[in-house]
């Protein structure tokens, strides 16, 4: 069902981009449909720049979109978020960084803090156990916050290519569920409500 033709995916890569064996690479090369959302400077973030990017990227599809969003990448999507909604129907939000942490690197730091409004669409978190960049119950507190599901995917680390997530079936099952859900009520209603 990823390949749906009534929607489109567009992934939300973290900081430094997605590396080859990371599992939004996978699902980009598995599912050819899949967009990336490119970002001019991967190294050197900057809130207005990316969320500015990712806004772009949103408004030149004509279909529904379905963002599936990693660790800055998320923190970039309910930024952009909190100031737009537009033709976003369901957000994947995997592993936001707490970016009110001490050790917050200062490369990223000017993310923060994370808006608490609710998301103008459904979404999923899905949050580890033992991530070193966010706590379960911080991660709880941001799904709390944005009218997310709230997913604990057990002990993951931070859900990339170094804690050895390259393909990850359990992503993408969570991916189709909230894929099925758009698709369903695109239908019910032909267009989105």
């Amino acid at each position: 069902m990823l390949n749906s033709n009534e929607i489109q995916i567009l992934v939300v890569p973290p900081w430094e981009n997605a590396g080859d064996d990371h599992w939004m690479s996978h699902l980009q090369r598995k599912y050819r449909a899949i967009k990336r959302v490119e970002q001019r400077d991967w190294d050197n973030p900057t809130l207005a720049e990316w969320t500015a990017t990712l806004g772009d990227h949103i408004s030149q599809q004509k279909k529904p979109v379905i963002l599936v969003a990693h660790s800055l990448g998320a923190a970039t999507a309910v930024h952009w978020a909190t100031g737009h909604g537009g033709n976003v129907a369901a957000a994947f939000l995997v592993a936001p960084p707490d970016l009110e942490q001490a050790d917050t690197p200062p490369e990223i730091a000017g993310f923060g803090p994370l808006p608490t409004a609710r998301l103008p669409f459904p979404s999923i978190l899905a949050a580890s156990e033992n991530d070193p960049y966010i706590s379960l119950d911080r991660a709880k507190y941001f799904s709390d916050c944005w009218g997310s599901e709230f997913i604990n995917i057990g002990a993951a680390g931070h859900v990339n290519t170094k804690s050895g997530h390259g393909e990850w079936n359990q992503g993408e099952e969570l991916l189709a569920r909230l894929i099925d859900s758009v698709v369903a009520r695109v239908a019910i209603a032909g267009r989105l409500v």
